[in-house]
């Protein structure tokens, strides 16, 4: 079960900054192991740290009140040092940060997918500010040291307390633990070094690929604050439907409607496949539910080489009007047959059974 952060610390939901910092320190000064030797006291001083590291930080408090990822566990035992002193200083913050990374949804049409192919994209996206080439100064200028920590990002100070005189380390509130001041920002990108703006992107499309599935492109996504490093741009396909073929796996399905008559004397037609005509033999006394299979003529395979097949289903159509002329011979066609009554089995398997549920609804 997961731990309540607030719980850890014993305050309310809703408790300010001050008074969760307040309650941080009275548990730390209690629970540090140089002072509590008991069983489990450190284990409890660790899980008060990282209730202090995750509610004392805007970000992710918000993240963890919304029930989502509080950034881990995170590093408790900095914040030990800073409190408690001893371990050193640490340097000054970056300015640079990686970026995000993006997720865009790609449309491409059937068609697109069976061969594969190249589009070029638009995303809207951060890129490095042209002015300031991610420096966040104005032209002409560049950042000083901060004159309150000396360049370091950091500030010391010793506070007196039952356990003797300890050192607190915080970053510098002048720099913001940058070690720099920046007194003229880029007007262009607000001292940020980075801009929105829309860029192109061209992608290569696989063949085969299906909807839902994602293509990684690594430093493609948002350039970070300061110029920093783009993070990665991932796309997500959705294939959209066509009016004559449908997908299943690497095989293109489509029907044929066949005239009752055709359908006994036989014939031949064309259908325009996606890459190209293709020839159709209606052999004499074809049945619906029988399926033309054309070899290598489907989609081309995402992993391993060739083609899926492009499937055809009958359909055999019969006439709901015809004049009394049309009756009359396929009255004596019934007398010449002499056909067998109307006969009753159960429903056998088949290898068009899924085909069936597919285009005839069962």
């Amino acid at each position: 079960m997961a731990v309540d952060h607030y719980d850890v610390l014993g305050v309310a939901k809703d408790a300010s900054d001050d008074v969760i910092r307040k309650a941080y320190r009275k548990l730390a000064r209690e629970l540090h192991p140089d002072v509590n030797q008991d069983e489990g006291a450190e284990d409890r001083f660790k899980q008060v740290t990282h209730a202090y590291e995750v509610l004392s930080d805007p970000e992710q408090r918000a993240r963890y009140d919304r029930g989502g990822d509080e950034g881990g566990f995170g590093p408790f035992g900095d914040i030990f040092e800073t409190f408690f002193g001893g371990g050193g200083t640490r340097g000054p913050r970056p300015r640079t940060e990686r970026g995000q990374d993006a997720l865009i949804r790609v449309d491409v049409e059937l068609s697109d997918v069976v061969f594969g192919t190249t589009k070029t994209l638009d995303v809207d996206t951060a890129v490095v500010c042209e002015s300031c080439q991610g420096s966040c100064c104005a032209p002409g200028t560049n950042p000083r040291t901060c004159d309150i920590c000396g360049g370091s990002g950091q500030v010391q100070r010793t506070v007196r307390s039952l356990l003797g005189n300890m050192v607190t380390q915080s970053p510098c509130g002048s720099c913001r633990g940058y070690g720099s001041v920046i007194d003229q920002p880029c007007p262009t990108c607000a001292g940020q070094g980075r801009v929105r703006s829309t860029r192109q992107v061209d992608v290569e499309i696989p063949g085969g690929i299906e909807t839902g599935q994602r293509i990684h492109l690594p430093g493609s996504g948002e350039v970070g604050h300061g110029g920093g490093p783009a993070g990665d741009l991932y796309l997500e396909f959705h294939v959209g439907a066509h009016d004559t073929f449908d997908r299943q796996g690497d095989d293109l399905i489509a029907t044929v409607d066949v005239d009752v008559t055709d359908a006994i004397l036989g014939t031949e037609t064309t259908l325009e496949s996606l890459d190209g005509p293709v020839d159709i033999t209606i052999r004499p006394g074809v049945q619906s539910e029988d399926v033309l299979t054309i070899k290598g003529r489907g989609v081309t395979k995402l992993r391993g080489a060739g083609r899926g097949d492009l499937k055809i289903a009958v359909h055999v159509v019969t006439p709901t009007k015809i004049g009394a002329k049309e009756i009359d011979l396929v009255q004596k066609l019934r007398d010449l047959r002499k056909p067998e009554a109307p006969s009753f089995k159960a429903v056998q398997s088949s290898t068009f059974q899924r085909l069936r549920e597919r285009f005839f609804g069962g």
